[in-house]
């Protein structure tokens, strides 16, 4: 019998769904079990917790709010599921960001129980292109690596959205990525070669396709086609009815 805490259920894995017991510690220790079909049986459902690399908020409170605020955010995500995140702050002026990413820091190295950990900090902005702002305010500006190494003193940086067509930028996600931080391209008024350039800098992905970045056209791809024709990760925003979000 294997060591460790366990769960039984409906279990889903690699090979399909098994009707048993999962032992862990930590991490998965061992599966137990049947194959099965759990639409047969009224046995709880065990999934893959969720990692989202885009938090910005959650059970009434921001993350910019700073103080408990990303307590009681990953407490009602690790309840629906998310059992990893990362902090996502808003494109605002630099003293609320070290505000937000000191309580961000706090939850990184203090965990509370029943929460989702929170595994860093994602910046979307402020280093965005302030002609495609979307629902961030107006506190776009180059990106300036100085304050970046400041800003990842109070919490880990781990994600940073980026508009690469800003004069300096592509060398930025160039810098970012050799430090290990992820980049991804948004909120970005940058054409196809501006995208395809970025990625070959490095950029792992994009952030939020098809919203705030330049448009697909037959004549002219933009970074939506950028990101279509070349990039292996890209976030979504899902909404509903879906209808509308294809419209």
């Amino acid at each position: 019998m294997s060591s460790g805490k366990k769960v039984a259920g409906n279990v889903l894995t690699e090979e399909g769904w098994v009707r048993g017991e999962l032992h862990f510690e930590g991490r998965v220790i061992d599966i137990n079990g049947v194959s099965t079909d759990p639409a047969e049986n009224s046995d709880d459902v065990i999934l893959p917790g969720f990692i989202d690399l885009h938090v910005h908020g959650g059970g009434g409170r921001d993350i910019m709010d700073a103080g408990d605020a990303v307590h009681v955010i990953s407490r009602m995500h690790a309840r629906h599921g998310t059992t990893s995140m990362l902090a996502t702050t808003m494109t605002s002026p630099i003293s609320d960001l070290e505000k937000a990413l000191e309580s961000i820091g706090h939850a990184c190295w203090a965990r509370r129980e029943g929460t989702s950990r929170v595994l860093g900090a994602h910046l979307e902005g402020p280093y965005i292109n302030p002609g495609k702002l979307g629902a961030q305010p107006d506190y776009a500006q180059a990106a300036n690596l100085g304050e970046v190494e400041r800003l990842s003193a109070f919490a880990p940086l781990k994600l940073i959205t980026i508009a690469p067509e800003i004069p300096g930028h592509l060398e930025f996600v160039k810098i970012l990525s050799n430090a290990g931080i992820r980049v991804q391209i948004g909120h970005t008024l940058g054409t196809y070669e501006d995208g395809l350039a970025a990625l070959q800098h490095g950029a792992a992905g994009f952030t939020h396709l098809f919203n705030a970045m330049s448009a697909f056209h037959h004549r002219a791809p933009g970074m939506a086609g950028a990101a279509l024709a070349h990039a292996e990760y890209s976030e979504l925003i899902p909404c509903a009815p879906f209808r509308a979000c294809i419209a």
